[in-house]
């Protein structure tokens, strides 16, 4: 990725709209955003909250266990402890119950998932412009090491007995325009 896209993404991360920005106060910006995104201070409505609990309720082991127990129970009152069942065999009242509840839980499911689906976009969301932070910084730094040991490289060049002819001045003034 090219540096002036980078430059570009991390202006739009950080939403900097001066262009008179150098790169050095734009990195120095990117090091004070954080982006982590918090759930906690969500103000949810009761419906939102009663949605979470059925979704969370209605995936246990719990929820299956009952709701067998509660199938079994009724198949077995109406089939051989009653002697006038309220629900004779072909259990229509238990089908008419059965198709209700699927009816209420289903929506009330889909808007739970909606949520949480919300919830992991602006995460994924913030979880790449924090990787994005991060390649923008170390590539930042890199262009600093590199520019460190290229003046190194200038210095030790000038301490070599073969090129002992070379003025200091003319090593200031390259590693000057190294910088």
């Amino acid at each position: 990725m090219s540096r002036k896209l980078k430059t570009a993404l991390a202006r739009k991360i950080i939403n900097v709209t001066d262009e008179n920005i150098d790169d050095e106060e734009l990195i120095h910006a990117l090091l004070e955003k954080e982006f982590f995104v918090s759930t906690e201070n969500e103000n949810l409505s009761f419906g939102d909250k009663a949605a979470d609990f059925l979704a969370k309720f209605a995936g246990s082991w719990l929820f299956i266990i009952s709701f067998c127990l509660f199938l079994t129970g009724w198949i077995v009152i109406n089939l051989y402890l009653m002697k006038r069942p309220f629900d004779p065999y072909p259990f229509i009242l238990l089908n008419l119950i059965l198709s209700c509840l699927a009816s209420v839980q289903a929506p009330l499911i889909m808007m739970s998932q909606n949520r949480q689906e919300e919830k992991d976009r602006r995460r994924a969301e913030s979880d790449y412009k924090m990787s994005l932070k991060s390649e923008i910084i170390i590539e930042d730094i890199h262009h600093k090491l590199d520019r460190i040991l290229n003046q190194q490289s200038i210095l030790l060049s000038c301490c070599n007995p073969e090129t002992e002819n070379i003025k200091s001045e003319n090593i200031v003034t390259e590693v000057e325009k190294e910088s």
